[in-house]
């Protein structure tokens, strides 16, 4: 699955660094590359990498790669963003959602 340069993936190894210690609000994508949904969503999740550049972190995580992470989290059905803020998990959005849906959630936590 292709990637913008301002998505970063996430692994059990760094993600209290990259998520739970991060500075802004954090937009966690967990995704399977087996998923419809997800690589629908995926150029999505792109544009909103760049277009909030700098005000929020995206950051991706395989759920086949990093069942721990999912599983701490409850996520049960693919594609799920999560939205932290200071290391704490405030909203979730389920399902391959338009744009708008996506950008609503994101500022009502900036």
């Amino acid at each position: 699955m292709s990637e913008s340069k301002h998505v970063i993936s996430v692994y059990d190894t760094n993600f209290e660094e990259v998520v739970l210690k991060s500075e802004i609000p954090v937009l966690v994508d967990f995704w399977a590359e087996w998923c419809g949904p997800c690589k629908m969503i995926s150029p999505v999740i792109d544009q909103i990498a760049e277009q909030y550049n700098g005000k929020v972190k995206v950051c991706k995580v395989n759920i086949d790669q990093e069942q721990a992470i999912a599983a701490d989290y409850g996520v049960m059905s693919i594609p799920t963003l999560a939205i932290f803020k200071g290391g704490e998990l405030v909203d979730t959005i389920v399902g391959a959602v338009p744009k708008s849906s996506i950008t609503y959630k994101l500022d009502s936590h900036l």
